[in-house]
């Protein structure tokens, strides 16, 4: 049987991007297929290129999210870069911006102005707050859009809040973004329209925030943070173990409560004791539960401790550091690891989640210095080489440093 071709081969994307919730969302269409062609400034490109040299001297925002990507850098405040931009995406099939506030609309490349010039294209403003309301030009960085949207006052301790680790409001942004290509593609296929798609990330990350919302609306009292335990299950936290690891084990039923006494804490009467037997009463009694399962623990060592909580069907974790997540025992038995070409040689990465048996894998292209296409780009849009000269003396285009 033939395999399949990757889901968008032959569809272009074309981006004015920057930081990771645009560049996120491109980079999974690029994964998919996709011909991802990058506008950057000529003076650094894209923000994130400058955040960290943790990448063997590349950014780990950058080559997270930019891989298999065609980088051109012009100056679009220039007409010359604008004009260059706009044939760009006179051939592509989907344009995709995160420019600050009104930067887009002022330049002609907001959604609203490229979908009336080009029906077939799909248009995505991705922005911090909307196009619209009394947030539309607020400054919106990842973790202040946590703050806004609430991610921060559920996660943490009881005194307190922290910020997620990862760059939540982003990667929301940009899976919405995503999708919501995907679904105007779809849409464009049996109507033959495109159309804009408008992503916000308060918007993104309040959808995420759904069961905290929805328990504090309607049930009026908002889920207290906890840490790593559970608000209304116990036992449901991360344990210390004797060699100095820490494992994580839930209990959701009292059937399970009753096999964790008498397999893992070695007390079989605790299955019954009224201040144990429901969950109800060891949410009540949270201390004394926590004392019980830390202190069989604590004489167990982590591997022990594992094996013995899934031999009583205990649903249980190891909690890993990132070093650990990069050795993952299961990452490595799924062959999910492959090596991706950078101007500094080639760096180890994650194939992407998006499996699709019988059909090619995902396209993991390289991850491209500034400038790298400029000069094919420029070519390929019907410039002359007198025309090329004169944006590279001007420094209206940029091309990578060799």
């Amino acid at each position: 049987m033939d395999r399949l071709p990757l889901p968008l081969e032959g569809i272009t994307v074309v981006a004015v991007e920057q930081a990771v919730a645009a560049p996120f969302a491109t980079r999974q269409l690029a994964d998919l297929g996709a011909r991802v062609i990058k506008i950057e400034r000529p003076d650094g490109g894209d923000f994130a290129r400058g955040y960290d040299t943790a990448a063997g001297g590349l950014a780990s925002h950058f080559v997270w999210c930019n891989r298999g990507k065609e980088s051109i850098a012009l100056d679009l405040k220039d007409p010359r870069g604008l004009d260059v931009a706009r044939r760009l995406v006179a051939g592509a099939d989907v344009f995709v911006q995160n420019l600050a506030h009104g930067a887009a609309s002022r330049l002609g490349l907001d959604a609203a102005t490229l979908c009336a010039a080009h029906p077939r294209l799909v248009a995505v403003d991705i922005s911090g707050y909307g196009a619209s309301g009394p947030y539309a030009g607020k400054r919106a960085y990842d973790m202040l859009v946590q703050c806004e949207a609430g991610l921060v006052s559920v996660t943490g301790t009881p005194e307190q809040p922290v910020k997620a680790g990862i760059p939540a409001a982003d990667i929301a942004a940009a899976m919405y973004a995503f999708s919501g290509v995907l679904a105007a593609l779809v849409r464009r296929g049996t109507t033959g329209r495109g159309g804009p798609v408008e992503v916000s990330m308060l918007e993104a990350l309040a959808e995420w925030l759904g069961h905290p919302l929805h328990h504090t609306m309607h049930g009026g009292t908002p889920p207290e943070r906890t840490g790593l335990a559970h608000a209304v299950i116990a036992p449901y936290d991360a344990y210390p173990t004797a060699d100095g690891g820490r494992v994580l084990l839930s209990v959701q039923n009292d059937r399970e409560w009753r096999r964790l006494a008498e397999q893992v804490i070695g007390r079989p009467e605790l299955g019954a004791d009224p201040a144990f037997a429901t969950n109800a009463a060891r949410v009540a009694n949270r201390e004394r539960t926590d004392e019980l399962v830390g202190t069989a623990l604590t004489a167990l060592g982590a591997d022990e401790a594992l094996a013995r909580l899934e031999a009583a069907g205990i649903a249980c974790a190891r909690l890993r550091d990132l070093p650990e997540l990069a050795g993952h025992p299961q990452l490595a038995a799924r062959d999910r690891w492959r090596e991706v070409g950078s101007p500094v040689g080639p760096l180890r990465a994650l194939l992407p989640p998006i499996t699709l048996p019988g059909g090619d894998e995902a396209r993991m292209g390289d991850v491209p210095a500034l400038g790298q296409h400029t000069g094919a780009l420029l070519r390929a849009v019907g410039m002359t080489d007198a025309e090329i000269a004169a944006l590279r003396r001007d420094g209206v285009a940029a091309w990578a440093r060799t």
